[in-house]
């Protein structure tokens, strides 16, 4: 499962149900209880705002040079941000300080943090303080602390010097290595693709995107794919020859990192239905892959004692894709601990 993590460059986690399905389509073995046990109990995993300044989870060992490579940037974002609500870089350090010391004995919730930075805090952080948000962000983004294991429905922040295992800080980490380093599992898990594909993907600015690639100019290779130019690995290259298209359906949940891999979606999907995939306030729906192209959107709907798979697909699906999804779904029911049927709703 870390492998897996580790292989797509991390699994947005902006909703959690979401990121537990991006690993299980995966690797079907895993279960709801491993995920949760590779987060907070053997701290394989970390979950923290990372690419896109969005939560992410990311394999623990990844973690000081996801932070190195986002760093400059994201901190550069959230400078502008907090300049509007009037927050200097003195009451950023204040805020900092507040919160690693407040964290010092172990995990608090976002209102637990709040309320000791009230007691501390000037006149000119109180208006910080009303955009809750804004109050973790700084020690995330540095990475100084990270998610701890949620309180019913609130999520609590840990020190990561006390929650992970020692290594190097990513302070010690030239942000240049690590954007290379990060473009290269980009590569790896999403090439053929170009500078701006992993700028879109990162959120990184283009130039540092560009200087990424740069950086690995002697490992890669031009390559054209349906007549559609990008730049892979060299050590991918046999690899991408000798593949083929996969004809089994596959569930992908909301917001998959595969479908924020590429910022042209046409090999993915006809324009007419990108609305449809790609909604509004950046919403993601739940698709159905065959062959690589999204054939159908799905919606995930609980009953008293069961699940259904609700299918809306964009054109005719023949009896074999049918079939195979059915059969994702009954996988899905095994993932889920509960039977799962599938509805087909008629093409639109």
């Amino acid at each position: 499962m870390v492998s897996v993590c580790r292989d797509v460059g991390g699994i947005q986690a902006q909703v959690m149900s979401a990121a537990e399905l991006s690993l299980w389509t995966r690797r079907r073995e895993t279960r709801r209880a491993d995920v949760q046990a590779a987060l907070w109990q053997r701290h394989e995993l970390v979950k923290t705002t990372c690419m896109r300044m969005t939560l992410h989870l990311v394999a623990a060992r990844d973690f000081p040079t996801f932070i190195a490579a986002m760093k400059p940037s994201s901190l550069a974002n959230m400078h502008r941000l907090l300049a509007r609500i009037g927050a200097s870089p003195k009451h950023v350090d204040t805020m900092v300080r507040t919160v690693m010391d407040a964290l010092a004995d172990g995990p608090k919730t976002q209102q637990d943090l709040l309320a000791r930075a009230k007691q501390k805090a000037e006149r000119g952080m109180r208006v910080w303080l009303k955009y809750a948000w804004s109050a973790m962000r700084p020690a995330i983004l540095e990475g100084l602390i990270c998610y701890g294991p949620p309180r019913g429905a609130e999520a609590t922040f840990v020190r990561v010097d006390q929650w992970l295992p020692k290594q190097q800080a990513p302070g010690g980490i030239d942000p240049a290595d690590a954007r290379a380093e990060m473009a290269s599992r980009f590569l790896t898990a999403f090439g053929p693709a170009t500078p701006r594909d992993f700028s879109k993907w990162s959120g990184l600015r283009s130039k540092d995107a560009q200087g990424a690639f740069d950086a690995l100019s002697d490992d890669l290779v031009r390559v054209t794919v349906d007549g559609v130019p990008g730049l892979m690995l060299r050590r991918d290259l046999h690899a991408l020859a000798d593949s083929s298209l996969d004809a089994t359906p596959r569930l992908l949940p909301a917001f998959d990192t595969y479908l924020l891999a590429h910022a042209a979606k046409d090999h993915l999907i006809e324009p007419r239905f990108y609305k449809r995939v790609y909604r509004n306030q950046g919403w993601l729906s739940p698709v159905i892959l065959v062959s690589g192209r999204i054939v159908a959107v799905w919606f995930l709907e609980q009953r008293a004692r069961s699940y259904t798979v609700g299918v809306q697909p964009f054109g005719p699906l023949d009896k074999r894709v049918r079939s195979g999804i059915e059969e994702e779904a009954h996988a899905l029911g095994l993932f889920l601990g509960a039977q799962c049927d599938v509805t087909f709703a008629k093409p639109s």
